[in-house]
């Protein structure tokens, strides 16, 4: 999380490029391209975001979020009803006064544990869908900077979880973009 952004600030700041990514997707045809993450296309690493999200939040604070169209059906539209529905959780001026409670990840202030695990989620796969359509993969320094330093002490937990594939091998001296991305699983060579 930045320490100059409130959650909700940051979601936007962080979601508004995921949206900028969608909708420059070419056509579509790019929705059926291979995505950086093994066996996913452009159009999975939307159904990802918009399809795990909502479960987990309900689960541990009791938000529901709006259905928008499925993904299968219109990408666009699917993010940007979702989307609408994250940031009215984290601009609620009562979103800090909430707990989100889950047994796999403890307890945290709501706008705390949607920055956490959700967020830092758009950021990421904002490389992936970028890379998969053809558009600027990059990333904000800064943040990856903050990321990496924040997950490599995690390294066997994160690994263990499925949820990241093994560490690619890039140069010494490479920049903290590829470093970060090599770090999750992406190989981030052309």
């Amino acid at each position: 999380m930045s320490p100059d952004k409130t959650p909700a600030e940051e979601y936007r700041e962080l979601a508004g490029r995921f949206t900028e990514i969608i909708e420059g997707v070419p056509d579509q045809a790019a929705w059926n391209r291979a995505a950086p993450v093994e066996g996913w296309t452009a159009r999975d690493v939307v159904r990802h975001l918009v399809e795990w999200f909502p479960p987990f939040l309900q689960e541990g604070a009791g938000i529901t979020l709006p259905a928008g169209p499925d993904v299968d059906d219109d990408p666009v539209a699917a993010w940007r009803v979702f989307n609408e529905g994250v940031q009215a959780v984290l601009d609620d001026p009562t979103a800090g006064d909430k707990v989100f409670s889950h047994p796999n990840t403890g307890q945290a202030p709501l706008p705390q544990a949607v920055a956490q695990f959700f967020t830092a989620d758009v950021f990421m796969h904002s490389w992936d869908l970028a890379r998969a359509t053809g558009q600027d993969e990059t990333l904000d320094p800064e943040r990856c900077a903050v990321m990496l330093a924040g997950m490599e002490s995690w390294d066997e937990v994160l690994r263990s979880s499925g949820q990241y594939g093994p560490r690619v091998d890039v140069p010494d001296g490479s920049d903290v973009q590829t470093r970060f991305l090599a770090f999750i699983g992406r190989d981030p060579r052309p």
